[in-house]
């Protein structure tokens, strides 16, 4: 039995410490043989022997030299960018955005389309989503048997079913899809291409931890607030996606998208905060994108004309909408104790410092001091594409789990020697 140890395979344990190196050549490198080793707790040997083996594989290379204290040179190492290809998808409620990304997460090439989600055909959704991803393997110039795999977030709950994922997105009218089986049959990539569909919140989320505002937090949680309102929490280990826009913050409140009343989305996300304005007297502009109108909206409560006349309908909806969020925080703050808040999407960036300020001034009224006190509000640092990138992160993330072999050549455990030379030896 010592090829298994705790249930873990020899291949188990290779894999496990090639992905080791991969994850700190890409977030960390470039970097020397002799620094992995402390960075990774493998010994010198295993390095050396690991570090062979993905430059022989086309997975690693060397990256320059550094001078060393009292001896030769220390050759630099990094991940190879065009040893594999990304492809992020979000699933906006307006909007559908698609980039291919190389493995350092360069931009290759880009498609936006303006799409209304709710009580849009779930399977014409898909194939836009596949004719999005053919136009930039087109336009990137990349084979699809280079994928390393197509992520997708999107609104809503995503449970991971035995035949893929499953979104229930009730704010839009999708009750339990099976979007990723769609999309197989929609996109026609070649069978390893995996897809990884989860909720646009974890997307952004991962994306800001791993290279945002978030890097160095180990409890935190990012916020996604555009046509509604959704976050997603790192508490000490994986980020998770929370429901947090169907908070109840007042109750026998506005009915909400979802059908329930009451919920923060019904006050704090972009559709609620416009139609409020609307609701109060205020002018949105007719038939515009919500970007559009809410630009429209900040840029008559906050003219940055002194001679402009200031909106105010506008910037009382606004002041209320940012009690309601700061309510709305105060309870993530109570539950999680984060050492952080990131506000993300694209209604959140362009709210901006001002609101956030305003935000900041309501906590203390609605969250336990102690917590609220240690809490560091902030807006996310990836800008409005965040969702795009953290949904390329999910194929990434599959690809240092399985220490960078393609996912077309599964790795066969290794068999105890007497299963072998015995085979022979059964009878038929």
């Amino acid at each position: 039995m010592a090829a298994r140890r705790s249930g873990r395979t020899v291949q188990d344990l290779r894999t496990e410490n090639r992905a080791a190196i991969l994850r700190e050549l890409y977030f960390e490198g470039p970097t020397s043989r002799q620094e992995l080793g402390p960075a990774t707790g493998l010994s010198a040997g295993s390095v050396s022997t690991l570090v062979a083996d993905l430059v022989a594989e086309n997975l690693v290379q060397e990256a320059g030299s550094v001078e060393s204290e009292g001896g030769r040179p220390r050759i630099l190492l990094r991940i190879v960018p065009s040893c594999g290809y990304l492809i992020g998808v979000d699933v906006g409620e307006t909007r559908l955005r698609i980039e291919l990304f190389d493995l350092s997460l360069a931009e290759l090439a880009r498609v936006e389309k303006p799409l209304e989600l709710k009580g849009y055909p779930v399977r014409q959704v898909a194939e836009h989503i596949a004719a999005g991803i053919g136009e930039v393997l087109a336009t990137g110039g990349v084979a699809p048997e280079h994928l390393l795999g197509v992520g997708i977030g999107v609104p809503g709950i995503v449970a991971q079913e035995a035949d893929g994922a499953v979104v229930h997105g009730q704010t839009i009218g999708w009750g339990a899809v099976p979007l990723e089986d769609l999309l197989r049959q929609a996109c026609q990539l070649p069978a390893h291409v995996g897809f990884f569909v989860d909720n646009g919140a974890m997307t952004l989320g991962q994306a800001e931890m791993w290279f945002g505002a978030g890097r160095g937090a180990k409890d935190a949680v990012v916020v996604l607030f555009g046509s509604g309102v959704g976050a997603c929490v790192v508490a000490g280990g994986p980020p998770r996606s929370v429901e947090w826009g169907h908070l109840t913050v007042h109750v026998q409140g506005r009915r909400c998208r979802c059908g329930a009343v009451g919920c923060l989305e019904a006050y704090a996300g972009a559709e609620a905060l416009l139609e409020r304005w609307r609701e109060a007297g205020g002018e949105p502009l007719y038939g515009a994108q919500e970007e559009a109108s809410l630009t429209s909206m900040l840029a008559s409560a906050y003219p940055a004309d002194d001679g402009t006349r200031q909106d105010a309908t506008a910037l009382a909806v606004l002041e209320e909408t940012a009690e309601y969020l700061g309510a709305g925080l105060s309870g993530l703050i109570n539950l999680f104790r984060p050492e952080r808040i990131l506000v993300g999407g694209w209604a959140g960036l362009q709210l901006g410092d001002r609101f956030l300020d305003t935000v900041r001034q309501h906590i203390p009224k609605y969250a336990l001091q102690y917590p609220a006190e240690r809490v560091d509000l902030r807006l996310g640092r990836l800008g409005p594409d965040a969702v795009t990138v953290g949904a390329a992160t999910l194929p990434l993330a599959a690809f240092f789990r399985r220490g960078g072999r393609s996912a077309a050549v599964a790795p066969v455990a290794e068999r105890p020697a007497w299963q072998t030379t015995l085979k022979e030896r059964a009878l038929p």
